[in-house]
């Protein structure tokens, strides 16, 4: 087996896009597709995630070319996102690295649809991730390559709040030093979606006064689990940022400040009448603060209905991403690694 993939970063965090030889996907949908991924070929993300070709902390992206959204002209490539425990249904850097990928390594029928949509310096493409349709804008340069000066962005999938204040209880064998000193037993988060499901909570409730640096799903049943737990300061030096740390998967710590839950955290805001519709905020993780302009910027653009009635929003991002390498993965014959370490 050859798999040949391009390695890119957005903040730090990777984005590992499998360029050729993964193995064909059954099914007529991109969740069926996900689903046979999962069943039938975990064994290839486990090859490319894990050691010794990959890590803990890796992340990938499968192109998939044909979809149902695609085929319907909706769409103009599918992906699946991939982890080192699995498959996730949104992923905001992976989405940022791959609008630019995507027009630097653009070619026949795919390259002409793009280079007539550039207007203003700029070009946009739908994504079809498991989640729904992602809108990227690229900026491009006059030879028609994505611009790396400027940042892409990404216009969300619609994104609500699941719910708030809600009380979790902290077993005592699970409580750490500052909730125990502080005699509570319970600590109150808020559940949202930004693409997947986040619990986010304040770094305040969980007992650190000094801060950081000191649901149901209304329409697709399969994107009904928690992905990530997001813990946010918004008391960082700077007029209009908040920071935070996102753990997913399992044990995965996201580098960069994770696109999707920019969304969910854009969402929870505007809820909580924090934020209004055209205000932007700069989202930092405790990596990106360490390099100037590596932040995500967050706005939420329109209010939305959701099927089941609820309000949501969608939200625009944006971020950098960088190219890292490009590689050609082999696995021979009684090797025993293929399943990584």
């Amino acid at each position: 087996m050859k798999i040949r993939v391009v390695d890119m970063h957005t903040s730090g965090e990777p984005t590992r896009i499998v360029v050729q030889g993964y193995p064909e996907l059954k099914g007529s949908t991109l969740l069926e597709k996900r689903a046979d991924a999962r069943d039938r070929l975990d064994h290839v993300r486990q090859l490319l995630m894990k050691e010794p070709r990959g890590h803990s902390e890796m992340y990938g992206a499968i192109l998939v070319w044909a979809t149902e959204l695609t085929a319907a002209g909706r769409a103009d490539v599918g992906v699946l996102f991939c982890h080192n425990e699995g498959y996730s249904t949104m992923c905001g850097h992976a989405a940022i690295a791959l609008g630019r990928f995507l027009v630097d390594m653009a070619e026949g029928e795919f390259l002409a649809r793009i280079r007539s949509r550039i207007a203003d310096g700029c070009t946009k493409m739908n994504l079809h991730a498991p989640c729904g349709i992602v809108e990227i804008t690229v900026p491009v340069t006059p030879q028609g390559r994505a611009d790396a000066t400027r940042p892409v962005t990404f216009l969300s999938v619609p994104s609500f709040v699941g719910g708030t204040d809600i009380s979790v209880h902290i077993p005592a064998d699970k409580m750490w030093k500052q909730i125990r000193e502080s005699g509570r037993q319970h600590v109150k988060v808020a559940v949202a979606f930004g693409g997947a499901f986040y619990v986010i909570v304040d770094v305040r409730e969980l007992g650190f006064a000094d801060g950081l640096l000191a649901s149901s799903h209304p329409s697709e049943r399969d994107l009904e689990y928690l992905y990530g737990v997001i813990i946010c300061d918004e008391g960082v030096p700077g007029d209009g940022v908040e920071c935070g740390v996102c753990f997913f998967a399992d044990g995965q710590i996201d580098r960069s400040p994770t696109g999707s839950g920019v969304c969910a955290r854009v969402a929870l805001a505007v809820v909580n009448g924090g934020r209004k519709v055209g205000e932007g905020r700069v989202y930092e993780s405790m990596y990106s603060m360490r390099h100037a302009g590596s932040g995500f910027a967050g706005t939420a653009v329109e209010e939305v209905s959701m099927p089941d009635g609820r309000s949501g929003v969608t939200v625009r991002v944006s971020g950098r991403a960088h190219y890292v390498g490009a590689t050609t993965f082999v696995l021979e014959t009684g090797d025993g690694w293929k399943h990584g370490l």
